[in-house]
């Protein structure tokens, strides 16, 4: 951020505001990290703070501190558009365009509200008055760390926002392994660690609480639903409602079911399609310089980030398996090099 765009800021959250925190569409770690670690700041410098999800965050997220104050705008609407409408600060994390929202895009739009938006994903659309945002983060954890810093105050960083933003950190990094891991986003752990972040504890809350369903999930989705594309260096699960039902699907089942494709050796480019709530679902993820976020903005009204996108179709789920094979055989020459 702009020296005299964040000194603007600092003087807008030296007082006491109404503040309502948005973020994405099915939030993720990162997306409920930043959220509630940057929750728990304000709140320490007594602002009046609401969390406000367009719809339900996975269970396995629900251990993250100050989750259970947050807002499923699908299933408090009348609450969560008294609390938009109200608020002298929407801060708007995780996402860059107010497409993300759903149906809260329309309210933060219309509000008299100043924005602050924190995001780590190409091409913003421009809708905030304040912009905290570089795709050179790892994820907008790091961003709301560096954005805390730079306004001076992390003293007031305390053991349930640390958590938070490590977890935030931790799962967009693909526990750190991903090339958005830099020395900076190293530097930042090292910094919520100091702070009061119980790393080890987050880890094992985040990889050890499986249920015997989805585990049994993730064995079906390997062995009976995953299908290689040697020629292309390219994979691809798709699920069911109905196969998802027999193994009593709860949201964040199938969350990195995509990765274990792109860990074969060899493999490029890897897809999870799912059919959800009307729409076909899909994951994409890539190695090296295919670009699955052109790929998904081209394709499936989607985006994302070079190496980490997703998209959607309205199409039935074989119809959108015979047009993404034709698709990765058109991008031959990219994947093949």
């Amino acid at each position: 951020m702009k020296p005299a765009e964040l000194k603007k800021l600092k003087a807008l959250l030296s007082k006491p505001k109404k503040i309502v925190i948005v973020t994405h569409w099915s939030p993720d770690g990162d997306a409920m990290g930043s959220s509630l670690g940057f929750y728990h700041y304000l709140v320490k410098k007594k602002h009046s703070v609401s969390v406000i999800t367009p719809n339900a965050f996975p269970s396995f997220l629900s251990w993250l501190p100050g989750s259970k104050k947050t807002i499923d705008f699908s299933l408090n609407t009348v609450k969560a558009s008294k609390l938009v409408k109200a608020a002298e600060v929407i801060c708007c994390l995780d996402f860059n365009s107010l497409s993300r929202i759903d149906k809260l895009g329309p309210l933060v739009e219309a509000s008299d509200a100043l924005k602050l938006m924190v995001d780590h994903h190409p091409q913003p659309d421009g809708f905030a008055d304040f912009n905290h945002h570089t795709t050179q983060a790892s994820s907008t954890c790091e961003l709301i760390y560096t954005l805390i810093d730079e306004l001076g105050e992390k003293k007031l960083l305390d053991k349930s926002s640390c958590n938070c933003l490590y977890t935030g950190i931790m799962t967009d990094t693909g526990s750190f392994r991903f090339s958005s891991t830099t020395a900076n986003t190293h530097r930042v752990l090292a910094g919520l660690i100091d702070a009061g972040a119980e790393n080890s504890e987050i880890h094992a809350r985040m990889s050890d609480d499986n249920t015997e369903d989805r585990l049994k999930l993730l064995g079906y989705s390997l062995s009976q639903k995953m299908v290689i594309l040697p020629e292309f260096h390219t994979g691809y699960i798709s699920l069911t409602e109905e196969e998802q039902t027999r193994y009593n699907y709860k949201k964040g089942d199938t969350d990195g079911l995509v990765n274990f494709i792109l860990s074969i050796r060899g493999m490029k480019f890897a897809a999870f399609m799912t059919e959800r709530d009307g729409l076909i679902k899909m994951s994409f993820r890539s190695k090296g310089k295919f670009d699955v976020n052109a790929f998904a903005r081209k394709n499936f009204g989607g985006g994302g980030h070079l190496n980490a996108a997703g998209g959607a179709s309205k199409e039935k789920l074989e119809t959108v398996i015979q047009q993404f094979q034709k698709l990765v055989k058109a991008s031959g020459k990219e994947l093949t090099k």
